[in-house]
């Protein structure tokens, strides 16, 4: 059996001791059925390049707070951990460090979404993701978000 999904160059980056960082992402749906990117701010990690908001989990953090606490520093709304439905997570080897990243969808919050944080933020169709730049990490999750949203 051949394994056609395999990239070696990323499978060696497996083996080598990295740096972990653990970061959430938030899938926000609208009433529309409609999801929420922002764009990374020029300068960082990836800038200019768009992606689901979040960040990192802090020492005695959990995932699910962190979310929430990242969905209030970022987008300026407020949610709770029973309006988050953990959607995936994303195990992924960067030059400098592996990432690992849980991802939660909400479609309950309060509050109007900004960028809180000055970033460009976007509702756009789902069946739309694909136009964007991403990370590659983000990139890794379109499919699981189109699943869940039903979208081809």
């Amino acid at each position: 059996m051949t394994a056609a999904c395999c990239d070696p160059n990323e499978d060696a980056k497996l083996k080598e001791p990295t740096n972990i960082k653990l970061v959430v992402s938030i899938v926000l749906i609208n009433e529309e059925g409609n999801i929420l990117i922002a764009k990374r701010p020029k300068g960082s990690h990836m800038g200019e390049y768009w992606e689901f908001p979040g960040g990192k989990v802090h020492d005695k953090e959990t995932p699910e707070s962190a979310v929430i606490r990242e969905a209030k520093e970022e987008l300026g709304v407020s949610t709770c951990a029973g309006c988050l439905l953990p959607l995936t997570f994303v195990s992924h080897p960067y030059d400098d460090f592996h990432l690992m990243m849980p991802i939660f969808a909400c479609r309950n919050w309060e509050g109007e979404v900004v960028g809180a944080e000055g970033q460009e933020i976007k509702w756009i169709a789902v069946n739309t993701l694909k136009d964007y730049p991403m990370p590659p990490a983000n990139r890794k999750i379109i499919g699981m978000v189109r699943d869940l949203l039903g979208s081809s």
